[in-house]
């Protein structure tokens, strides 16, 4: 029996995983993606991570979650934010080359997606909405164990859905996008307006275990636009479950109660009983797992 590849590769480390048929990690490595050094350096560092850890073994495919925006169908990264100067790299093509297996590109949230519905807190239904709430703000389709990518690759792209066209811009996102309000980046830039310091989501999270009132505001804003498009999402997939990972929906308590009184607000009354919001299950792992799994669709 051979193995199971996963790479999910960020804008800051690489990871390269072997994945067993029940989703998992055998072993893992890590190593600093330096992107910056250009896209082949990175991609025959990523060659020689898998070489390492597939030494004396019978690779069956090698699967790849990457920042979007990326192309799916020709296995390209595009022009990601997240990786400077890549731009149309054939990153499949590199892979496939080297390994003559099967090698699948997809988006790093639609990856983690996967493997929560297969693996994690989506297992057995069948539709799965993903959300990742961390430094941005991603999201990922499963139907019936299979990522839905959109004609172009874009489905999931959450984060630009455009919730307040009056509201705050960050980077190329839509003007008033959920990632601009709900995201931790987004919280970090509200922290700094209110307090005049730097800090992060959890800096916030920590003022309001406390009771302070403007890191509460900060919050209830976060909650009150992930509410908003997560409803969005209900009223358009209506998937049977969603799974919530991310560091910001970490806060536990802090963000699931509110989170969960919000969304129930903004839906049509008769689907409130039916709403369906669990935590991701897979933590860490669920990137490379996913990744695994992209070949095996």
């Amino acid at each position: 029996m051979g193995v199971h590849i996963g790479i999910d590769l960020g804008g800051t480390n690489v990871r390269v995983a072997s994945v067993t048929d029940n989703g998992e990690v055998e072993e893992m490595m890590q190593e600093a993606t330096e992107a910056e050094q250009g896209s082949r350096y990175t991609i025959e560092k990523m060659i020689r991570m898998v070489e390492s850890i597939s030494e004396g073994k019978q690779i069956e495919g090698i699967g790849i979650g990457a920042p979007g925006p990326l192309d799916p169908a020709r296995g390209v990264i595009l022009d990601p934010p997240n990786l400077p100067g890549w731009d149309e790299v054939p990153i499949v093509k590199h892979f496939a080359d080297h390994f003559d297996v099967p090698v699948q590109l997809n988006n790093d949230a639609n990856a983690a997606a996967l493997a929560e519905a297969r693996f994690g807190s989506g297992e057995g239904y069948e539709s799965v909405f993903y959300i990742t709430v961390s430094t941005g703000v991603g999201g990922g389709l499963v139907l019936n164990g299979k990522v839905l990518n959109g004609a172009q690759g874009y489905a999931g792209e959450i984060g630009n859905m455009i919730l307040n066209p009056h509201g705050y811009q960050y980077s190329n996102l839509n003007k008033g996008a959920l990632e601009s309000y709900s995201s931790g980046t987004a919280m970090a830039e509200r922290f700094h307006e209110h307090f005049g310091s730097y800090g992060g989501a959890e800096d916030v999270f920590s003022l309001v275990s406390q009771g302070d009132e403007k890191a509460q505001r900060i919050v209830d804003e976060a909650i009150e636009y992930l509410a908003m498009g997560i409803a969005n999402i209900t009223h358009i997939v209506n998937p049977d479950v969603f799974v919530l990972g991310g560091g910001v929906m970490n806060a536990g308590e802090l963000i699931w109660v509110p989170l969960r009184d919000r969304l129930e607000d903004y839906l049509y009354p008769g689907l409130v009983p039916h709403i369906n919001l669990k935590p991701a299950a897979l933590s860490g792992e669920a990137g490379v797992i996913g990744a695994a799994l992209l070949p095996q669709q």
